[in-house]
């Protein structure tokens, strides 16, 4: 699981930029792309955080 998280986080920011790098639609008063991004910027931190829990409840129920 936290490996396709961390797929997601890398297809989203890097490899789906040159397919949403257009101007139009406008969504908000901005360019899909600066809305891409925005999007992006709150999904990436719930994701890590979500990798992070994964982390800290598989390290407790190992007893470490």
């Amino acid at each position: 699981m936290r490996g396709f998280l961390m797929i997601i986080i890398l297809v989203g920011n890097i490899i789906i930029t040159p397919f949403v790098n257009h101007l139009h639609p406008v969504v908000f008063g901005m360019s899909f792309f600066l809305f891409w991004f925005l999007i992006w910027m709150f999904i990436t931190p719930l994701l890590t955080w979500w990798i992070y829990a994964i982390d800290k409840r598989k390290e407790a129920s190992e007893g470490r």
